[in-house]
């Protein structure tokens, strides 16, 4: 089963999917606009391209669990998504994700002006790693 992992931003949107069989991430891209309209119809556009048959959105919470002042924003967003594509969308923490992308960008030898370009698509793809572990565990 070929899941999505979705890693929303303001500016830009990391894309993350699994393989066929749900175990590894296989395909990335960013989606860079600042437009929510445009930006779900391109997750609905990847999701049937890639025949994802599962979608799981990162979820901004604090440290402590709470949830994030934009969580909201998200689940409004995630509404749009299950809307147009006609998936739920679960919801994921994404608690360092993006600090996370950014060490194992730094580490790869990018730099940091680099980052920017792909530090959406890895966070996306930690998300779906996340997901991925967990569903593994909780068949």
């Amino acid at each position: 089963m070929r899941v999505m992992a979705i890693d929303y931003g303001d500016a830009r949107t990391g894309i993350a999917v699994s393989d066929a069989s749900g175990m590894l991430t296989g395909y990335t891209t960013v989606i860079q606009s600042r437009q929510a309209e445009r930006v779900v119809e391109e997750i609905a556009q990847i999701a049937q391209e890639r025949q994802a048959e599962e979608l799981v959105m990162g979820f901004p919470r604090n440290m402590d669990g709470t949830e994030g002042p934009r969580a909201e924003l998200y689940r409004s967003f995630a509404a749009l998504v299950e809307e147009r594509t006609g998936m739920p969308v679960r919801l994921w923490d994404e608690r360092r994700t993006t600090i996370e992308a950014h060490q194992i960008l730094h580490a790869s030898g990018k730099r940091m002006k680099a980052h920017k370009k792909n530090v959406d698509a890895v966070a996306a793809s930690l998300i779906l790693e996340g997901y991925l572990t967990w569903r593994a565990k909780n068949p």
